[in-house]
């Protein structure tokens, strides 16, 4: 197993890892000042489709976070880019929010909100602004064979005070059960996430670390690729979920504060 020391590189999860809600979680600017003290590269690592990366920037600025834009990367983006890369200027039914449609159109892709003949993709993201006209649309356009993918696979958004609110994997399994099929889910556990950070950002594989809080994204997607995976436990992930479940990450902290200290006793 790769040691603490030898991480070059550390994928952070935000909600659940880094912030909850609005708030950031003790100690978490701290430990990104001593990734950088330590000469540590890192990314900011969402499944969080409902904004894109531009939002994300400006919500870990009022948290008192300056991260350059290249250092954070959502599934939406991630997403955007995978349909491109099938089709160039591919017309796109999206389930999300105008944030996530910016995200699609900054990509070149065409956004229909309308269920029309010559629709290429349906593309489920976590859509705070859902409607059942939405879900609708979908259901028939997903019937009618036109191919389907979705950001991300999470059942739920963490908040603050242990809340939750229901994420983009909730709205999947609907669909799944209306229409009997399954979308390409494009972001964590996806390799292909990782894929994306190595491509744009030129960050090698070798001694990288992915951080979260969710079992079945973060880390089962960091065992998947065959990286270092660090579990936090300030987010959905407590430890009777953990001692149940199938996933057995590298090392587990109780929150990114945890693993500053351990970083700095290097």
């Amino acid at each position: 197993m790769t040691k603490l020391k030898e991480i070059e590189c550390y994928l952070l999860d935000m909600d659940g890892t880094i912030y909850l809600s609005d708030q950031l979680i003790d100690k978490a600017k701290e430990f990104v000042e001593t990734l950088e003290e330590k000469n540590k590269d890192y990314v900011f690592f969402t499944n969080n489709s409902a904004k894109n990366s531009q939002d994300y920037q400006q919500k870990l600025e009022r948290l008192g976070l300056s991260i350059p834009l290249e250092r954070i990367i959502n599934s939406g983006e991630v997403t955007a880019d995978y349909i491109r890369s099938k089709k160039e200027g591919a017309k796109v039914y999206p389930l999300g929010t105008p944030s996530f449609e910016k995200e699609l159109e900054d990509a070149g892709l065409e956004v229909v909100k309308e269920k029309e003949a010559g629709i290429d993709f349906v593309a489920l993201a976590f859509d705070t602004t859902l409607s059942y006209q939405k879900l609708w649309d979908a259901h028939d356009l997903i019937l009618a064979g036109v191919e389907y993918v979705a950001a991300n696979p999470d059942y739920v958004c963490p908040l603050k005070d242990g809340k939750t609110m229901p994420d983009c994997g909730s709205m999947i399994s609907l669909l799944e059960t209306s229409t009997g099929k399954s979308p390409l889910v494009i972001g964590k556990p996806n390799s292909l996430m990782i894929d994306y950070v190595a491509k744009n950002l030129g960050i090698k594989k070798d001694n990288l670390a992915m951080v979260g809080d969710r079992l079945y994204t973060d880390i089962q997607m960091a065992i998947d690729a065959d990286i270092t995976s660090i579990l936090v436990l300030s987010g959905e992930t407590d430890r009777e979920m953990l001692a149940e479940a199938p996933q057995d990450p590298d090392f587990v902290f109780e929150s990114v504060a945890e693993i500053k200290s351990e970083l700095e006793k290097l």
